[in-house]
């Protein structure tokens, strides 16, 4: 019993400890985690045509590929949200009386948000903001440079990585890490694939529906629909919450206003709880629990990116689980049962 104990608390202190480390190397390992779910996704591709064209010639055609498809979503989301951000300027004197009304009607109610407002966002709060923002696209920029040396690198060494995998005397871990690196390789490539016809689903049924219910940037609502849907919970909630604001002063109707907001989750709820897990299938089969925990507590660790790697990573966890039969209780307890993983030898 005493011994039991004691392993649960270092067990819980390593785990502590682990994390603690995780966090502190955020600049090392959130580049190195997005680097390896990239060349997991391309690797087909790369391994294609390095068979009938030289290797760095296909290495050179894989990742201009990869850094064109990445630049044209960032630029999609630029886009959409530029077009709506220049038009809210414009609009600024019908968003100043609409705050006017609002904070006229909670003064009445006794909620002095006027004197809230001046006290914590003032010049000095959007200085703040403003050089915060600045500082996040630097560093995002030095962050996918960084992803995109170990994505070079990666890719010209997968091959050799395989060859030195299967020469370790360790037989046992190196069935493990071959099985489960081709396994989750496989999953990526399903999950993105999926997580795509879903956003473009996503995107298409908020477009049209924001075009019929006359509100203003219906392709605009639907592009940014479409990009954010690619982060789960968080990047569906955006997407909700932004068109609901602009049809705050669109409709001059609180019974509008809730419709618009009920519509657009019902669209998010029908396709990420209903249509997804179906196209899906048992293959990216994850406990709902396990798909929030993840994502927060890795959007905790490594911000808005740990947002959109927290899902692969816990894919990837629960792969290598399901390939060791030590820790293959925890794969059937968060993933798919042990009759649809693939049996270890």
């Amino acid at each position: 019993m005493v011994t039991g104990g004691l392993k649960i608390t270092t067990g819980i202190i390593a785990a502590v400890l682990v994390t603690a480390a995780v966090a502190q190397a955020r600049s090392v390992l959130a580049p190195l985690a997005a680097a390896l779910f990239i060349i997991a996704i391309v690797w087909p591709v790369q391994e294609r045509l390095q068979s009938w064209l030289p290797k760095l010639l296909a290495l050179a055609i894989t990742v201009v590929v990869t850094t064109t498809v990445c630049i044209a979503f960032a630029s999609l989301a630029a886009w959409g949200f530029g077009r709506v951000g220049r038009s809210l300027i414009a609009d600024a004197a019908r968003y100043q009386a609409f705050y006017d009304a609002v904070v006229i009607w909670l003064d009445g109610h006794g909620i002095s948000f006027a004197g809230l407002w001046a006290e914590h966002f003032n010049v000095g709060w959007l200085l703040r903001v403003t050089q915060y923002v600045t500082g996040r696209v630097n560093t995002t920029l030095s962050f996918w440079l960084i992803a995109l040396v170990y994505v070079v690198l990666g890719l010209l060494e997968v091959e050799d990585a395989r060859r030195r995998i299967q020469r370790l005397k360790n037989r046992t871990a190196a069935d493990v890490l071959l099985k489960g690196s081709k396994a989750t390789a496989a999953k990526f490539r399903k999950y993105m694939l999926v997580r795509t016809q879903m956003s473009a689903v996503t995107g298409l049924l908020v477009g049209l529906f924001a075009a019929v219910t006359g509100l203003p940037f219906a392709f605009e609502w639907g592009v940014i629909a479409f990009v954010l849907n690619y982060i789960p919970f968080i990047g569906p909630f955006i997407a909700t919450l932004f068109p609901t604001l602009l049809a705050m002063t669109q409709f001059g109707s609180w019974p509008a206003v809730f419709g618009v907001f009920a519509c657009l989750n019902v669209i998010q709820f029908v396709v990420g709880s209903y249509i997804e897990p179906r196209v899906a299938g048992s293959t990216l089969s994850i406990s709902p629990f396990l798909v929030l925990f993840a994502i927060f507590f890795w959007s905790s660790l490594w911000g808005l990116f740990g947002t959109f790697i927290g899902v692969p990573i816990t894919l990837a966890i629960l792969t290598f689980c399901a390939e060791s039969p030590s820790a293959a209780w925890i794969a059937d307890l968060f993933g798919g049962t042990h009759e649809e993983r693939p049996e270890t030898s």
